[in-house]
């Protein structure tokens, strides 16, 4: 276990360590590469709006995430059980999963108005949808004729298969499919801020400062956009393990 731990610390240092000996040590880093304690400093100080922008991006990025996964459960268990569904959803998902994000932040905008965070949100979840669906339909169709057969030859009906059998099947997929549409989702979030809407959220204050030449505070919100990235990640990747552990009834 503490493996998994080390490890990708052991990375984060020694990435750090690369850039303060880049930037602070042999002075070749470009313009534009702020020195990590400068960075640092710009995040301790202004910790408090950093962490009000995150809020508002976590929001947006878990909404969109939840709406996503809801939309794409129902869609994937229609689409394993009536096969005209399937062959007309098959087309759209593979359209949606193309669409480029920076083409339809600006549609939604216009749509709902630029003050509203719902263009951004709804980014968030079209891309959530495309991988939860991939994984709940692979998940569903796992289940082998043989044992749906003896269930029926025992009697039990089309809900106790499903409680016996599909669902304990469909479960660790599902949560695969939750853990990748988690940061899926923040990275929708982030990128749909660049491209109007409010002017609040994580992305819209990385492009701000960035273009203002403010770099180590434009580097300080990226530490706050990893805080959202890395907490959706821990909290799926938690859940995923929790249900892989659990054997079927």
């Amino acid at each position: 276990m503490w493996q998994r731990v080390a490890a990708p610390v052991a990375v984060g240092v020694l990435m750090l360590g690369v850039w303060v000996l880049i930037v602070d040590v042999l002075h070749a880093a470009p313009r534009a590469l702020p020195s990590p304690t400068a960075v640092i400093n710009e995040f301790v100080l202004r910790i408090g709006i950093i962490s009000e922008d995150a809020a508002i991006t976590a929001t947006n990025a878990l909404l969109g995430l939840v709406a996503g996964a809801l939309a794409a459960i129902v869609l994937a268990g229609l689409a394993a059980n009536v096969r005209p569904v399937d062959g007309m959803l098959a087309p759209l998902v593979a359209a949606i999963a193309v669409v480029p994000i920076v083409a339809l932040t600006p549609i939604f905008n216009s749509m709902f108005g630029a003050s509203s965070q719902f263009g951004r949100q709804a980014v968030a979840a079209i891309a959530a949808f495309v991988p939860v669906f991939v994984n709940v339909l692979r998940g569903l169709r796992q289940t082998h004729p043989v044992h749906r057969d003896l269930l029926r030859a025992s009697g039990a009906g089309g809900l106790q298969t499903f409680r016996v059998l599909t669902l304990p099947t469909a479960l660790p997929y599902l949560m695969t499919g939750l853990r990748i549409a988690a940061s899926v989702a923040v990275i929708a979030a982030l990128v749909a801020e660049y491209f109007g809407g409010p002017a609040d959220g994580i992305g819209t204050s990385i492009a701000t400062y960035a273009k203002s030449g403010r770099a180590p505070l434009a580097f300080a919100y990226v530490i706050g956009a990893i805080a959202i990235g890395l907490t959706l990640f821990i909290v799926t990747s938690a859940l995923e393990r929790a249900v892989s552990r659990r054997k079927p009834v």
